[in-house]
Order: structure tokens, then sequence, then C-alpha cells
């Protein structure tokens, strides 16, 4: 089952309202003292209905998670779709240039302000949930996934957990490996992180930075799956594909 509902993230885009998308697991019906981890996902516009996704597909989430019967409630939230490269502003923890882009301010931080103080105790008092850190996980792609490695190494007294497919880390190599190297880091913490074998094309030194990127979370003892998908592209039906290797990451031993 899928809730939909709006919301309006004043640090970032004032009273214009984006969506709200939280698939809950059908056993929530019949068990009224069940309570479920919490996985929260970016572009949440793209995640359940190819009918609102923005290149109309979907990851599919609902059915495969319906087909597993995993027991995650999945709290999603739409990007801003700002024609001044709203997505990329509020997806990117850093500042940076781009030839395509020009200087993007990244507006990272008060995302994830928003998210952690604001958007997760909203979602602690509507649904079900276990609200802590050991229950409660974070996933995207593309820039949401830089925002979710991001995520758990900045806010890692919050997340345990997290999923960063075709992570955009060239927008910020050097201040991603600065954040890898001083992040305070529990123990317990897990990623599931993946790239494209055909996004090696783009010629941004992806192959390379994700090499480096991969070597420098293995050396904080980071309980890291990564992979390199064959003939993974830098689309939704790609990360669709990858969903049982994500899922089976963040859902490890819970």
């Amino acid at each position: 089952m899928i809730e939909k509902w709006n919301i309006t993230i004043p640090e970032l885009t004032g009273d214009t309202q984006r969506g709200v998308y939280v698939y809950l697991p059908e056993s929530l019906k019949y068990d009224s003292g069940r309570r479920c981890p919490v996985l929260y996902m970016f572009d949440g516009h793209n995640v359940f209905f190819d009918s609102d996704a923005t290149y109309g597909k979907s990851w599919g989430m609902k059915e495969y998670m319906d087909y597993t019967q995993t027991q995650v409630i999945i709290a999603a939230v739409e990007c801003s779709h700002s024609p001044d490269h709203g997505r990329l502003k509020e997806y990117s923890p850093y500042t940076f240039s781009d030839p395509d882009c020009g200087a993007i301010c990244g507006c990272g931080r008060i995302t994830m302000e928003w998210m952690t103080k604001t958007f997760k105790p909203l979602i602690d008092s509507r649904y079900p949930t276990l609200p802590d850190r050991k229950n409660t996980y974070i996933a995207g792609s593309s820039m949401g996934g830089l925002m979710s490695l991001y995520a758990v190494l900045e806010y890692n007294h919050v997340y345990s957990r997290a999923a960063a497919l075709s992570p955009s880390l060239w927008t910020s190599p050097s201040q991603v490996d600065r954040l890898i190297r001083q992040a305070h880091i529990a123990d317990d913490t897990v990623i599931y992180m993946d790239y494209g074998s055909q996004e090696f094309k783009s010629g941004r030194n992806m192959e390379r930075i994700f090499n480096r990127t991969v070597e420098q979370l293995l050396n904080r003892r980071i309980y890291l799956t990564s992979r390199i998908v064959p003939e993974g592209r830098h689309c939704e039906a790609s990360w669709e594909k990858q969903l049982p290797f994500m899922m089976h990451t963040l859902t490890y031993q819970i």
C-alpha cells in the first residue's frame, strides 16, 4: 500500500508543494502491534509509479517490496523541479561547477537538516516505525546516491545503512574524500554502492573516482557491498535491476 500526500520544504522552496510517497507493508493492516524499519529515499516521484517518473520509468519499488514481502516502510520525497537547477542544488552537499550547468550552490546540508529534524520525526509520528538509528536507512541514485553517501557519513548518528546507486561523485570528489576520512562512523555502518560499466564512459574519470571511494570506505572498516554493474546505465530501468542486491544489503540480518 502506498500513501501519497504533499509537503513543503520552506528552507529550500518556500510554499511550493511536492509529493511524499510512503510505502507500507501489507502486514501492517493485520498486525496492529508490528513496527518496521524505515528506508528514506530521494527522488520520490521516480520510486513507485511510471506515471509520475521524470522519464516515464520508475524503480518499481512497490512491486519488488510486495513480491518479496520485505517488512520495511519506505518514505520517499519528490525533488525540486525548479528549472534553475533546483534538484542539483538541493541534492549537492557541496558547491561545484560544471560546464553544462555553471556554478551550483550546494544545499545538501539544508536538505539533510530538514530530512533529519523535520521529515523523519513526522514519519515516526504518523506511522508504526522503528525510529532508532539501527532501523533507519537512506537510499538514492545519481545525485540522490551522492546524498545518501553523504547522509550516512555526516549524519551517521541517524542513519546506519545507505544505498548509493550511480552516485555523482564527480561533482566534488575531494570533499567526499575528506568527509570519508574525517566522519565519525559507528562500527555497524553498512553501505551498498554501485556504478554501471557503461557509465564509466562519461569522460569524468568516474572509474578512478569510484575505485578510490571504495578503497577509502573499506579503509574506514565500513561494511561495504560494492559492485560494477555489467552493462549498467544511468537510468531507472538499470537501477530497478539492482534492487535485489541493494535491498539484501540494507536488510541483511535485521
